[in-house]
Protein backbone atom coordinates (compact mmCIF):
# COMPACT_ATOMS: atom_id res chain seq x y z
CA UNK A 1 0.00 0.00 0.00
CA UNK A 2 2.86 2.33 0.84
CA UNK A 3 4.50 1.69 -2.54
CA UNK A 4 1.23 2.40 -4.30
CA UNK A 5 0.86 5.71 -2.46
CA UNK A 6 4.48 6.70 -3.20
CA UNK A 7 4.13 5.79 -6.87
CA UNK A 8 1.01 7.97 -7.14
CA UNK A 9 2.79 10.89 -5.49
CA UNK A 10 5.68 10.78 -7.92
CA UNK A 11 3.33 10.29 -10.85
CA UNK A 12 4.15 6.68 -11.70
CA UNK A 13 1.10 4.47 -12.06
CA UNK A 14 2.06 0.76 -11.91
CA UNK A 15 -1.41 -0.31 -13.03
CA UNK A 16 -2.40 0.14 -16.67
CA UNK A 17 -5.49 2.24 -17.29
CA UNK A 18 -8.76 0.39 -17.58
CA UNK A 19 -9.84 0.00 -21.21
CA UNK A 20 -12.60 2.41 -22.08
CA UNK A 21 -13.37 1.24 -25.60
CA UNK A 22 -13.48 -2.26 -27.00
CA UNK A 23 -10.16 -3.15 -28.57
CA UNK A 24 -10.05 -3.92 -32.28
CA UNK A 25 -7.49 -6.66 -31.72
CA UNK A 26 -8.68 -10.28 -31.89
CA UNK A 27 -8.87 -12.35 -28.74
CA UNK A 28 -6.26 -14.99 -28.08
CA UNK A 29 -6.92 -18.28 -29.87
CA UNK A 30 -8.14 -21.12 -27.71
CA UNK A 31 -9.00 -24.81 -28.01
CA UNK A 32 -12.40 -24.15 -29.59
CA UNK A 33 -10.74 -22.45 -32.55
CA UNK A 34 -7.91 -24.88 -33.22
CA UNK A 35 -8.48 -28.23 -34.87
CA UNK A 36 -6.81 -30.98 -32.83
CA UNK A 37 -3.54 -32.09 -34.39
CA UNK A 38 -1.57 -35.25 -33.73
CA UNK A 39 1.19 -33.32 -31.97
CA UNK A 40 -1.14 -31.50 -29.58
CA UNK A 41 -3.20 -34.61 -28.84
CA UNK A 42 -0.06 -36.65 -28.16
CA UNK A 43 1.32 -33.94 -25.90
CA UNK A 44 -1.89 -33.84 -23.88
CA UNK A 45 -2.01 -37.66 -23.74
CA UNK A 46 1.61 -37.76 -22.58
CA UNK A 47 0.73 -35.50 -19.66
CA UNK A 48 -2.47 -37.41 -18.87
CA UNK A 49 -0.66 -40.76 -18.90
CA UNK A 50 1.93 -39.31 -16.54
CA UNK A 51 -0.87 -38.33 -14.18
CA UNK A 52 -2.49 -41.76 -14.54
CA UNK A 53 0.81 -43.46 -13.74
CA UNK A 54 1.25 -41.27 -10.68
CA UNK A 55 -2.27 -42.18 -9.53
CA UNK A 56 -1.55 -45.87 -10.15
CA UNK A 57 1.64 -45.84 -8.10
CA UNK A 58 -0.17 -46.34 -4.76
CA UNK A 59 -1.91 -49.39 -6.25
CA UNK A 60 1.49 -50.77 -7.22
CA UNK A 61 2.80 -50.11 -3.70
CA UNK A 62 -0.23 -51.90 -2.18
CA UNK A 63 0.46 -54.84 -4.52
CA UNK A 64 4.09 -54.95 -3.34
CA UNK A 65 2.96 -54.79 0.29
CA UNK A 66 0.50 -57.62 -0.36
CA UNK A 67 3.28 -59.64 -1.95
CA UNK A 68 5.45 -59.09 1.12
CA UNK A 69 2.59 -59.80 3.55
CA UNK A 70 2.14 -63.38 2.42
CA UNK A 71 0.08 -65.66 0.20
CA UNK A 72 -3.29 -64.95 1.81
CA UNK A 73 -3.07 -61.16 1.44
CA UNK A 74 -1.57 -61.49 -2.02
CA UNK A 75 -4.40 -63.82 -3.05
CA UNK A 76 -6.99 -61.30 -1.87
CA UNK A 77 -5.35 -58.58 -3.95
CA UNK A 78 -5.18 -60.80 -7.02
CA UNK A 79 -8.88 -61.56 -6.62
CA UNK A 80 -9.53 -57.83 -6.49
CA UNK A 81 -7.44 -57.25 -9.62
CA UNK A 82 -9.36 -60.00 -11.46
CA UNK A 83 -12.65 -58.12 -11.19
CA UNK A 84 -13.80 -56.31 -14.36
CA UNK A 85 -13.00 -52.91 -12.83
CA UNK A 86 -9.57 -54.15 -11.77
CA UNK A 87 -8.88 -55.53 -15.24
CA UNK A 88 -9.90 -52.25 -16.91
CA UNK A 89 -7.72 -50.22 -14.55
CA UNK A 90 -4.73 -52.51 -14.98
CA UNK A 91 -5.12 -52.54 -18.76
CA UNK A 92 -5.39 -48.74 -18.79
CA UNK A 93 -2.35 -48.35 -16.56
CA UNK A 94 -0.33 -50.74 -18.70
CA UNK A 95 -1.24 -48.81 -21.88
CA UNK A 96 -0.42 -45.55 -20.07
CA UNK A 97 2.96 -46.99 -19.08
CA UNK A 98 3.86 -48.15 -22.61
CA UNK A 99 2.56 -44.95 -24.22
CA UNK A 100 4.46 -42.73 -21.77
CA UNK A 101 7.56 -44.87 -22.29
CA UNK A 102 7.35 -44.65 -26.10
CA UNK A 103 6.71 -40.91 -26.13
CA UNK A 104 9.56 -40.47 -23.66
CA UNK A 105 11.88 -42.22 -26.12
CA UNK A 106 10.45 -39.98 -28.84
CA UNK A 107 11.38 -36.91 -26.79
CA UNK A 108 14.89 -38.28 -26.20
CA UNK A 109 15.29 -38.67 -29.95
CA UNK A 110 14.16 -35.08 -30.43
CA UNK A 111 16.62 -33.92 -27.76
CA UNK A 112 19.34 -35.69 -29.74
CA UNK A 113 18.35 -33.77 -32.87
CA UNK A 114 16.55 -36.55 -34.71
CA UNK A 115 13.11 -36.43 -36.39
CA UNK A 116 12.60 -32.71 -35.83
CA UNK A 117 10.99 -32.09 -39.23
CA UNK A 118 7.22 -32.17 -39.48
CA UNK A 119 7.27 -35.54 -41.30
CA UNK A 120 9.52 -37.03 -38.61
CA UNK A 121 7.36 -35.61 -35.82
CA UNK A 122 4.22 -37.14 -37.31
CA UNK A 123 5.92 -40.46 -38.16
CA UNK A 124 7.33 -40.90 -34.65
CA UNK A 125 3.97 -39.91 -33.21
CA UNK A 126 2.11 -42.63 -35.08
CA UNK A 127 4.90 -45.13 -34.33
CA UNK A 128 4.75 -44.35 -30.59
CA UNK A 129 0.98 -44.68 -30.54
CA UNK A 130 1.03 -47.91 -32.56
CA UNK A 131 3.87 -49.55 -30.63
CA UNK A 132 2.34 -48.73 -27.25
CA UNK A 133 -1.03 -50.15 -28.33
CA UNK A 134 0.51 -53.29 -29.85
CA UNK A 135 2.75 -53.97 -26.86
CA UNK A 136 -0.19 -53.50 -24.48
CA UNK A 137 -2.29 -55.90 -26.57
CA UNK A 138 0.54 -58.45 -26.63
CA UNK A 139 1.11 -58.24 -22.87
CA UNK A 140 -2.59 -58.64 -22.11
CA UNK A 141 -2.96 -61.47 -24.63
CA UNK A 142 -0.15 -63.23 -22.80
CA UNK A 143 -1.59 -62.47 -19.35
CA UNK A 144 -5.04 -63.70 -20.35
CA UNK A 145 -3.40 -66.75 -21.97
CA UNK A 146 -4.74 -66.01 -25.41
CA UNK A 147 -1.30 -66.78 -26.85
Amino acid sequence: MLLLTISRIIGHNPMPPAPTAKSARPLSPHLQIYRPQLTSVMSILHRLTGIALALGLPVFVVWLMGLAAGPQTYGMLIDLFKTPVGQILLCGWSWAFFYHFCTGIRHLLWDSGFFLGIKGVYATGWIAFGVSTLVTAAVWAHLLEWI
